[in-house]
């Protein structure tokens, strides 16, 4: 049990957190062929992404969380206003089996990044969190590849280490290529499971080789055991739509309109 909530069992996760059993519950799985087009989705506007930070890596007892202590931000893609990055953090499988939370068409990938943000206004999370649209997580697959170069990759066992400077921009793959992307409305995806969250879930994966994969299996839980599949299962839709942005559909849409 971690801070009142037993992250083993998310089934049970609704008892201590009321919103876990809410209507609008992350992740879900994206049936590509019922997503929605939408032509306002235009391509997301990161500032600051470049800019390098050293910070500490910690074990929270449920994943790897990093610390975002400078100010990169996010807008336009129909984000109703600016967002700046709090933390990013990973959940992921076994060895490199199955391990992300959202599914695309039921397809689970080895591993995803949350680059979490709240609302530039806000002082801190919990703030946000009360607000419905206080948050705005982008979502990244990873996919294993023989050979890769150039991706900032952390090895680690310990509860806590600092990592070399890094930059949001070398998590991620370049600008050009996250011009498609899913929007939906969810929520946190461990306790208190809040559903604040405008969720930006991207088409192009992160390259990842399997010895890197590995390596995420020798990270432990609290108790000592190795933290494997922590992933919280995907979860209903109850009736909400899934908006699909693509640079592609765009442009077909301003030639057809000119």
């Amino acid at each position: 049990s971690i801070s009142g909530w037993c992250y083993y069992i998310p089934e049970k996760w609704a008892g201590g957190n009321v919103d876990c059993g809410g209507k609008s519950q992350s992740p879900i799985n994206i049936v590509t062929r019922k997503t929605v087009k939408d032509e306002r989705l235009t391509p997301i506007e990161f500032k600051n992404y470049q800019q390098t930070f050293k910070n500490s890596l910690t074990n929270n007892g449920h994943s790897v969380k990093v610390n975002i202590p400078i100010t990169s931000t996010i807008s336009g893609g129909d984000l109703s206003t600016t967002y700046k990055a709090v933390q990013f953090h990973l959940h992921w499988g076994k060895d490199g089996g199955p391990g992300s939370e959202h599914t695309i068409d039921g397809e689970q990938y080895p591993m995803e990044l949350h680059i979490v943000h709240m609302k530039s206004s806000y002082a801190d999370l919990t703030t946000a969190l009360r607000d419905p649209n206080g948050v705005a997580v982008l979502g990244f697959f990873y996919e294993v590849i023989l050979r890769v170069a150039n991706m900032a990759v952390f090895v680690f066992s310990d509860v806590s280490f600092s990592l070399p400077s890094i930059s949001l921009a070398q998590l991620i793959p370049p600008e050009q290529k996250l011009t498609s992307y899913y929007r939906y409305r969810g929520s946190l995806t461990t306790p208190p499971c809040s559903e604040s969250v405008v969720w930006t879930v991207f088409e192009t994966p992160i390259p990842l080789s399997m010895d890197q994969m590995k390596a995420f299996s020798t990270v432990q839980f609290y108790d000592g055991t190795s933290m494997v599949n922590n992933f919280r299962p995907v979860q209903p839709l109850n009736g909400r739509l899934v908006y699909h942005g693509s640079l592609l559909a765009l442009r077909s849409h301003f030639r057809l309109s000119c």
